[in-house]
């Protein structure tokens, strides 16, 4: 019988782990890097452990850490969530040697799974169809070059190690082979530390549907469903779901029944996910096997009422598989999106900060799963998810218009999120029909209005200024509706991002009219407090959310989140940051590239510098043509949100003394 379990991980899969633990009765145990020391997932647990500084190489991947925080708190079996260390087979091995339960497969199968190379042999030798391609052993380029020749174009390159996009490239015709081997090697090496590369023939706008496979101790193997995780950006799941629209149960038969197979050829135990690529023709070929919980294991919870974490430490412990084949059923249906801190307007960059406010919208058939709360700091050093948010139907429809209220509802305000992208998404005319492939985001969805600037109108303004001014002027909720006082006008400086406006507020009582470049908007304000605004638009009565912090001011309402800043009693001042040469770093992170010197000339949009953060490469990019005066960072500094970079003179002012002297 095990008792204490350590997870080696962070974040919301810590949390989601250790809820199920604690509910079976086990004692548990989450490790820590210093930048997580007041993390979610440090709270819950019953004892927790520092494991390193901040950055993943010396915290969560330092294996001998983990395993003396196990000896320290007398823990008998690990469990390691995803990423990090989860496929990893020598940490496997290291658990095992240390006299601790390693809660997933046995080695052998996490290093042939771990190659695409090998598993996919292993596969076609089982049985399993296997897109047509090329997986020589260490393969040259001139190998590869005459592989691809055989296979035809389109193709893709993938690395033989990798997974979650890297090393992966399409390749349309023969003239974009070669630099495309050279990026994936390069990419695949630095990602994985192997430069192996395998080919495959491109299957084009498939469905990508994986099978949840789970296989105990005493050869017993099923299948729970399937999840559709057809919407992908760059190779990164967007939207999951259970069951998939565009299944049939005969399909449904074959792939599990191939699921099975797999698991078996390689002796697993544990959950295991296999996932394949099905074309338009619904035929269907392997693609690989995460040896781990997926990120994406809720909607099949969800759609079966089992719990896969439970069900993968009754295998850790020896026991036969909960159900057989014929008992696992699948009811209504669930889809999960990932809520993360990034802004799809500007290319899905990062975002990194405080967290002033997160309120998920719990209601009927919602689930979050969350590592992170009020107050919290988003870091750069960890993947930028916030939440996974599933909802549940009795039908598809019921799920869709559960999520879509839920992302809508849920109330996130300090950062920038993908919260408005995701609703869209699933109230997509082709989503909703059940035909969105692997190219949906490319296609369908690529000139939707989540993904630009957010557009301030004179209706969102004048709701911005009267909670800006509610507090100075008249506050609803402590004075009646009818006033026979004089009206009140106050001038106004509103910062909405991408622009600067001037407002004036005329307030009567509780009725405010906002007047601003010509535009006129009338609302009643009946009361905000708590953070949250009850008005009336148009004769309709409805609430919307806010928070206000100095002169910053969140709002949700109307379907958008918006922030803006009161710049009413600022001093009036010189040239702002926007084409101001001052060069600043867009969100916390390393520099891990400079690509000018000083006194280089360069142009506006030129790339000044590589940030790295959240596993991402973001350019720093010139704001204005001139001259490169002063550099105050270096490759391999680690920076803090808006320190400044570099500076860049324009080229007329370069012979003033104060711009020669700015560094």
């Amino acid at each position: 019988m095990l008792r204490k379990l350590l997870i080696a991980n962070r974040g919301e899969i810590a949390v989601r782990i250790i809820r199920t633990a604690k509910a079976l009765g086990y004692r548990t145990v989450a490790v820590f890097s210093e930048a997580d020391a007041k993390a979610l997932h440090v709270e819950l647990a019953d004892e927790a452990v520092c494991i390193g500084p901040a950055q993943v190489n010396a915290s969560y991947l330092n294996a001998d850490a983990i395993l003396d925080a196990a000896r320290k708190t007398g823990a008998d079996c690990i469990h390691p969530g995803y990423g990090f260390l989860s496929e990893n087979s020598g940490f496997a091995r290291a658990c095992k040697d240390a006299g601790l339960v390693f809660i997933g497969p046995p080695e052998p199968a996490i290093e042939l799974m771990g190659s695409k190379r090998r598993s996919k042999i292993a596969m076609q030798e089982a049985g399993v169809p296997v897109v047509p391609g090329f997986e020589g052993d260490n393969a040259s380029d001139a190998e590869l070059v005459q592989a691809a020749a055989n296979i035809g174009y389109p193709l893709m390159i993938k690395a033989s190690a990798g997974g979650g996009g890297r090393g992966m490239r399409l390749v349309e015709q023969e003239s974009e082979l070669a630099d495309s081997l050279k990026r994936a090697r390069s990419e695949s090496k630095q990602a994985f530390g192997d430069d192996e590369l395998i080919l495959e023939k491109a299957v084009i706008e498939p469905r990508h549907i994986e099978i949840q496979v789970f296989a105990d101790q005493h050869g017993n193997a099923v299948y729970l469903g399937e999840r559709d995780c057809s919407i992908q950006r760059r190779h990164q799941k967007v939207v999951e779901e259970a069951p998939s629209p565009f299944m049939t149960d005969a399909l449904r038969a074959a792939m599990g029944n191939a699921a099975v197979k797999a698991a078996l050829a390689c002796n697993y135990e544990g959950a295991g996910t296999v996932e394949f690529l099905v074309d338009k023709d619904r035929n269907f070929y392997f693609l690989e096997m995460n040896t781990r919980l997926q990120v994406e294991h809720p909607v099949t919870e969800l759609v079966t009422g089992q719990d896969l974490v439970a069900w993968q430490l009754a295998v850790a412990e020896g026991k036969p598989l909960p159900l057989g084949q014929s008992e696992i059923t699948l009811t209504g249906h669930a889809i999960e999106v990932r809520l993360y801190a990034e802004d799809p307007a500007n290319g899905f960059t990062p975002q990194t900060g405080p967290l002033h406010q997160f309120r998920p919208a719990m209601d009927e058939g919602i689930r979050f799963d969350s590592g992170v709360r009020t107050g919290d700091q988003v870091s750069p050093h960890y993947d930028p998810m916030l939440a996974k948010v599933i909802a549940w139907g009795q039908n598809r429809d019921e799920a869709r218009r559960r999520l879509i209220r839920a992302l809508e509802d849920t109330t996130v305000f300090g950062i920038t999120t993908n919260q408005q992208f995701l609703a869209r998404i699933i109230a997509n005319d082709t989503f909703g029909r059940g035909e969105a492939t692997t190219a949906f985001l490319q296609t369908s969805f690529q000139n939707d209005c989540s993904m630009s600037p957010a557009k301030i109108g004179i209706r969102e303004l004048a709701l911005a200024a009267t909670l800006f001014n509610q507090g100075e002027v008249h506050s609803a909720n402590r004075q009646s509706a009818w006033s026979n006082a004089p009206a009140t006008v106050t001038p106004m400086k509103l910062d909405a991002g991408e622009q600067t406006l001037d407002v004036l507020v005329r307030a009567n009582g509780n009725h405010i009219t906002v007047t601003a470049g010509g535009d006129q908007y009338e609302l009643t304000l009946v009361r905000a407090e708590k953070g949250q605004a009850c008005i009336i638009d148009n004769g309709v009565r409805q609430v919307c959310q806010y928070h206000r912090r100095g002169d910053h001011l969140y709002l949700q309402a109307f379907g958008q989140t918006l922030a803006l800043r009161d710049l009413t009693h600022q001093p009036a001042g010189g040239q702002t940051a926007s084409g101001s040469g001052r060069i600043k770093a867009t969100m916390d992170g390393a520099l891990i590239d400079v690509l000018v010197q000083q006194g280089q000339t360069v142009k506006q949009g030129d790339t000044l510098v590589i940030l790295e953060a959240m596993k991402m490469e973001h350019p720093v990019k010139a704001d204005r043509d001139g001259t490169v005066t002063s550099l105050l960072a270096k490759k391999g500094d680690q920076v803090k949100r808006s320190q400044l970079l570099a500076e860049v003179t324009a080229d007329e002012n370069h012979d003033n003394p104060q711009n020669e002297n700015a560094g």
